[in-house]
């Protein structure tokens, strides 16, 4: 009988400590002068994981303008992966080849411009990262979707799409102009 009353009161210990009285975040408070218990963050604090000091890796900017160069490596493995990303989250809109005909075109929503546009072949790099980070126009933030290494590589694999859709073949190696006629 000791025994069952004493696991009884170890019970009703642990669920007084679970419904001892609290605060919730957004819970009215008459302590803090504001009324409030939640607190914003002290002014000059930097939340961890978020000190992000590299302005070209982070915001595709370099002194406040659209950033011309990849701030990462363009090797096979980036390229790889940015075709991987490409695939899942472009290509519906953009299709494969980035021309803008993508799945949703054919569902009757609006085409998005062709990456092969001239336009968008001479704009800086940092252009179509900033799209991806903030949106424009119809598009979307995909910022909180795709990671800033994988926007980069994206980045690196429409870039790659634009010269495979508008190379002159008298700029190839002869032996893959030959293969082409």
């Amino acid at each position: 009988m000791a025994l069952i009353l004493f696991a009884f009161t170890g019970c009703e210990l642990r669920q007084a400590m679970y419904d001892q009285e609290k605060y919730e975040p957004l819970e009215a408070s008459n302590f803090f002068a504001d009324g409030m218990t939640f607190r914003q963050p002290i002014s000059g604090t930097v939340a961890r994981g978020q000190l992000m000091l590299d302005t070209h890796f982070y915001q595709g900017k370099i002194d406040d303008q659209l950033a011309s160069t990849l701030p990462v490596e363009a090797d096979h493995e980036l390229l790889e992966r940015g075709r991987e990303r490409y695939d899942i989250f472009c290509s519906p809109c953009h299709d494969k080849t980035g021309s803008g005909n993508g799945m949703i075109v054919k569902r009757g929503l609006k085409q998005p411009p062709s990456f092969h546009q001239q336009r968008l072949r001479e704009i800086p790099v940092g252009h179509f990262f900033d799209v991806m980070t903030n949106g424009y126009g119809l598009m979307y933030s995909y910022a909180s979707r795709i990671p800033v290494e994988d926007r980069w590589a994206i980045v690196a694999y429409i870039k790659v799409l634009q010269h495979s859709q508008n190379l002159e073949i008298d700029k190839l190696p002869a032996e893959d102009q030959r293969q082409l006629q």
